[in-house]
């Protein structure tokens, strides 16, 4: 497992509080998922890396994320807001790694790569928030870096789309997706019994 490193993506606030439009469904079931996963990866001495969404309060880094439709809207995950803060009851281990990030992708913009680089990882083992926004992103460019990706599909959420299409929906279309050639597809209990 010293190869394998956790990416914890976007364990916010603002996909559980009730009142934000993109509250996940049965946030605390993938948390609790989120936090078995690291305290695995603890026990095998892997790192553990936890990446934030974050922008600057008058969106001058936040490029297309709030206006991709040529539309603006108003900013979001804005730097010291409650939003944009670790869920409470996230587990933060003492030696994680922590990087902020602006866009969807955790490699963009960011020192990820070279973190990877620099502690001789080729895998990434992917769980946090948006199923298909943020995780998949990081796990195509992942794989785009040549490296193995391991997406543990319960261990991840996205709110709904409408009446049309909910989070257990956007999760089976996401892994089908990636599991077609990008990255191998896994449940948390399963993942952490091979861990053992």
């Amino acid at each position: 497992m010293a190869d394998t490193a956790l990416l914890v993506i976007d364990a916010q606030n603002v996909y559980a509080l009730p009142e934000s439009p993109l509250c996940v469904p049965e946030f605390g079931e993938s948390l609790g998922r989120i936090n078995r996963l690291v305290e695995g990866f603890e026990a095998a001495g892997a790192p553990v890396i936890y990446v934030r969404h974050v922008h600057r309060a008058d969106g001058r880094d936040a490029g297309r994320m709030f206006d991709f439709s040529g539309a603006a809207e108003p900013v979001g995950f804005v730097e010291g807001s409650a939003e944009a803060a670790y869920v409470p009851g996230l587990k933060i281990v003492p030696d994680g790694l922590h990087i902020t990030k602006r866009r969807y992708s955790c490699f963009e913009g960011t020192e990820l790569e070279a973190i990877l680089r620099s502690l001789a990882v080729n895998t990434v083992a992917i769980c946090g928030y948006m199923t298909n926004f943020c995780c998949e992103s990081t796990a195509r460019a992942a794989h785009d870096k040549d490296y193995f990706v391991d997406f543990i599909a319960d261990a991840t959420g996205a709110p709904d789309l409408g009446d049309d299409y909910r989070q257990p929906e956007i999760i089976q279309a996401v892994c089908a997706s990636l599991a077609a050639g990008f990255a191998r597809v896994l449940k948390a209990e399963k993942y952490l019994e091979a861990m053992r």
